[in-house]
């Protein structure tokens, strides 16, 4: 492979993993660098340490075209676009955690060029990009361009989300090099935004926001539904017709989790209250978000009365379908609050039972839905698994002690749960 005819991507988890297969799959060549050899050396050999669906096979496809290594100097001897994909997890106060991002800034000198462009895929609070432009003229890098490209992957359908994106935003100083990472896309059709560096970084916590938004809005209107006797489903289908709002995220459930929501909104929250402005939408938004995980445990109270020596099967892990991903998820908050009753938990996942041990604590994990409600008192669909669309209600029967599910995801059809002889509760059905 002849020198600096790659792109390079520092930092191959989720998202970094995605793009640099993504981008091989376009035709590029891409240098793959993380610092932990365990995953690299897996990678080298085809082994893919995360679920998302198609992942694995266009990594297998695309092998010739990706390099892995631990070496950053191998990354820049062979890239002049390099993609920062760094983890930024939330600190205890709630501004995003840096780290990552100012340590591989300190092992630039010496291995950068004019050529050279750094752009950030990770997501970063507004005004990082003058940091580091800051950064780099610091430390006598000034020629070394930056532009921001964040990410707008959703798990479970991250493939897809690169190669058919709504948008690409490109946030940069220099048109040039604006223009240089444009080209990148330039197989994909998409409208491409180009913009400043604050621009791009506030559209994607802006995006998110109003996202996480939507969702505690309508897990509002569910809970004011069951008080009213109104079907939230029905509630927001009517909603959704009206092109001002649109269908899209006005499911209602148990709250929203993963890797990017609860952090994008605390970490814009926080930087607005940095700034001197008190965000009060943001606080209402996480406030009903972390109440709703645990209205299930209000339900069960409601037809169990005390939780203490009940057993209660969680039907999936996960944060969402079609990921392994746990962080945050909705099941972890409901499993500790249903363990702080005094009641014992079972739980089975289609994918994420593997990565649910260390992040699971005092949770027996089953293999299959029927080994998960055996002598149950309650069943809680926690994530909507298409597994799970349509239980073994006949089977599930003779298994449980009480023949209660609860919903947490308004994803079963409740005439055909109540009809097997179940008790059924969603979240805002009357």
């Amino acid at each position: 492979m002849a020198a600096k005819d790659s792109i390079g991507v520092i930092g191959i988890g989720y998202v970094g993993l995605v793009t640099s297969t993504c981008f091989a799959d376009l035709g590029h060549n891409v240098v793959c660098m993380d610092i932990d050899a365990e995953k690299i050396a897996n990678l080298k050999s085809g082994e893919v340490p995360i679920y998302e669906p198609g992942l694995s096979e266009l990594v297998v496809k695309n092998q010739e075209r990706m390099h892995f290594t631990t070496s950053l100097e191998d990354v820049f001897a062979r890239a002049e676009i390099v993609f920062i994909a760094v983890d930024t997890p939330p600190t205890f106060t709630g501004d995003a955690d840096l780290s990552r991002v100012f340590a591989v800034m300190s092992s630039l000198p010496g291995l950068v060029g004019e050529r050279n462009i750094l752009v950030m895929k990770s997501t970063v609070p507004v005004g990082t990009g003058n940091k580091i432009s800051a950064e780099l003229a610091r430390q006598d890098m000034g020629e070394v361009d930056y532009v921001s490209n964040p990410e707008f992957l959703r798990e479970g359908s991250a493939i897809h989300d690169f190669m058919h994106p709504d948008r690409v935003v490109i946030g940069s100083r220099n048109p040039d090099a604006g223009a240089r990472v444009a080209a990148l896309y330039e197989k994909l059709d998409a409208p491409i935004l180009r913009t400043n560096t604050p621009t791009a970084e506030m559209i994607k916590y802006a995006s998110n926001a109003f996202l996480a938004t939507k969702i505690s809005f309508i897990n509002e209107i569910a809970n004011v539904c069951e008080e009213m006797g109104a079907d939230v489903t029905v509630v927001a289908e009517g909603m959704g017709y009206d092109k001002r709002i649109g269908p899209h995220f006005l499911q209602a459930g148990i709250g929203y989790g993963g890797s990017c929501f609860p952090k994008d909104v605390a970490a814009l929250k926080q930087l607005a209250g940095n700034s001197g402005y008190h965000f009060q939408l943001l606080n209402a938004v996480i406030e009903v978000n972390e109440l709703q995980k645990r209205r299930v445990v209000n339900k069960l109270k409601k037809h169990l009365g005390t939780l203490t020596d009940k057993t209660i099967a969680l039907l999936g892990l996960a944060f969402k379908p079609n990921t392994s991903d746990l962080r945050e998820a909705s099941s972890l908050v409901l499993s500790s609050r249903l363990l702080g009753e005094g009641a014992y938990v079972k739980a089975y996942d289609p994918v994420a039972i593997p990565y649910a041990a260390r992040a699971v604590r005092g949770v027996l994990l089953s293999d299959d839905i029927i080994s998960c409600v055996t002598d149950c008192d309650a069943a809680v669909l926690v994530t909507e698994w298409e597994e799970f669309a349509h239980l073994p209600l006949e089977e599930m029967k003779p298994k449980m002690r009480n023949l209660l599910i609860i919903d947490g995801r308004n994803f079963l059809d409740p005439d055909e749960v109540r009809a097997a002889g179940f008790t059924y509760e969603g979240i805002g059905i009357p």
